[in-house]
């Protein structure tokens, strides 16, 4: 948009989600907070409140158009922060002006400054792609009818072949079987061919907070209705602070194998349905559903879960896992080292997914050879992708994008989507056997080619990616499709 365009037409533009210039674009959480503040400021404190979650919520409609890209700690911190003292204390007008300005100052230079952005067309497409309105739809439709339904965490069943007690998690190994000749005997591995007899009422559990938590967040985020906030807290106290039905923070008892094992390193990937969950509490820290003392109790379950991650034996033969396993490890730490502000372990992260996971899982021609070689390997194909795609979304910064990293022979994400994303588009076309299970369930709507068609200007992804279907009734499918509410 030129220069000259007067305020009245880059409001009406912006009301379209037409972009409208680097400069405008840096001023939209301002203008959003002014627009606001004229229907739903009602006082002083509120106002200050009011300001900070539009403030938040602009950044977070700028990168739902592209990679996401986590505000700098201090800043998030300052805010959240700043935003619960006014929530407790009364202040008076020239504290509030005093409060107001140190936040538009601390915002106008934190807000990250884009450079190039008229001739950057990276940037001009992420900006014509509207996110919000492709999902509102969905995402309500969902959320309304998940407000009538109440939590249910694992303590409401258990199984007698659990080691474990009523608040450890307990699932079975998917492709190990009775032995026909020995019923009595240790299973036996049948791969590919899930067994329907195994135990899997946490499992379910676990995938129900994982499907309803994210969209009645995702739901907020884009209303601001405080019902959609309200009932994703009562989810989170139930399954995290609750002593009756809280779990316990380890998964020492997943995927355990009768006669065999009571639990392995494998079983830590049941929780990938956590992903999505972690990053809704992140967004929630904005509303007023959680109190800091609910908020800190979330968080010291995901601390004692990444510790339990990287220091139990089942986590490191997690970690070393070559497959999708390995990958799932990168993603689940990721994840929750962002939400609890672990630093440390986030480079780590990045550090793991350009030295271990890319070299050791890419092949030349972008497939990934130890999911080929499965008798699922369509899917598990798209699977590690997924895993992989949400990494480098997780992990991406500006000054470190993992989407566009690549080692010295090319091998990177850009080649990963390029191997799968015309297989996904027409699966007919695919060169192996079809999967054993569940072959004409796939694909979804792959999140890897929503982030992919953003960050690497791929119209052709984000085209592909809004003709898939986007939800599915089939458990096996909600399983592995575990980034289900990309507007978080």
């Amino acid at each position: 948009m030129h220069h000259s365009t007067s305020l009245r037409s880059r409001r009406k533009n912006l009301a379209q989600g037409k972009r409208s210039g680097t400069k405008w674009s840096r001023a939209l959480p301002w203008v959003m907070f002014m627009k606001d503040a004229q229907v739903r400021f009602g006082g002083r404190q509120n106002a200050l409140a009011m300001f900070l979650s539009p403030a938040k919520a602009g950044f977070s409609i700028k990168f739902e158009m592209q990679p996401r890209v986590p505000l700098a700690p201090p800043w998030a911190k300052f805010c959240r922060l700043l935003r619960r003292l006014v929530e407790r204390f009364p202040l008076n007008p020239t504290q509030f002006a005093a409060c107001l300005t140190i936040v538009i100052v601390l915002s106008v230079f934190s807000y990250p400054r884009l450079s190039n952005a008229s001739s950057n067309e990276d940037f001009e497409t992420q900006l014509t792609f509207n996110l919000a309105a492709c999902e509102r739809a969905r995402v309500l439709r969902a959320a309304n009818q998940y407000l009538s339904e109440k939590p249910i965490t694992i303590t409401a069943s258990s199984s007698p072949r659990s080691a474990g007690g009523l608040h450890d998690f307990f699932s079975e190994a998917d492709y190990w079987w009775p032995d026909p000749k020995d019923p009595g005997a240790p299973y036996i591995q049948r791969d590919g061919m899930s067994n329907p007899d195994n135990f899997v009422a946490h499992r379910r559990a676990l995938m129900r907070l994982s499907v309803q938590v994210p969209a009645l967040v995702a739901a907020w985020k884009l209303t601001r209705d405080q019902r959609y906030a309200k009932h994703a807290a009562l989810h989170l106290r139930a399954w995290f602070i609750d002593e009756r039905t809280r779990m316990n923070p380890n998964l020492q008892y997943a995927q355990a194998i009768h006669g065999r094992v009571t639990g392995r390193g494998t079983g830590i990937i049941d929780t990938i349905h956590l992903v999505e969950v972690a990053r809704a509490i992140e967004v929630m820290k904005d509303s007023s559903a959680l109190s800091m003392t609910d908020l800190g109790a979330i968080t010291e379950w995901f601390k004692d879960y990444l510790s339990w991650m990287t220091t139990s034996k089942n986590g490191i033969e997690e970690r070393e896992a070559k497959n999708n396993h390995g990958t799932c490890w990168v993603m689940q730490v990721a994840e929750f080292a962002r939400l609890t502000g672990n630093q440390e372990l986030l480079v780590y992260c990045r550090e793991r997914f350009k030295t271990v996971l890319l070299p050791g899982q890419l092949s030349p021609d972008g497939s990934f050879p130890q999911e080929l070689r499965r008798t699922k390997p369509y899917g598990y194909s798209l699977f590690n992708l997924e895993a992989m795609a949400a990494t480098c979304q997780i992990l991406s910064t500006r000054e470190e994008n993992l989407w566009t990293f690549e080692l010295p022979d090319g091998r990177g994400m850009r080649k990963a989507m390029a191997y799968m994303a015309p297989y996904i588009k027409d699966k007919r076309s695919w060169p192996l056997p079809k999967d054993v299970m569940y072959d004409d369930r796939w694909p979804m709507r792959q999140s890897s080619l929503l982030f992919a068609g953003l960050t690497l200007n791929r119209a052709d992804y984000l085209d592909l990616w809004e003709r898939l279907p986007a939800d599915s009734n089939v458990e096996e499918v909600t399983r592995n499709f575990f980034i289900r509410e990309p507007v978080l």
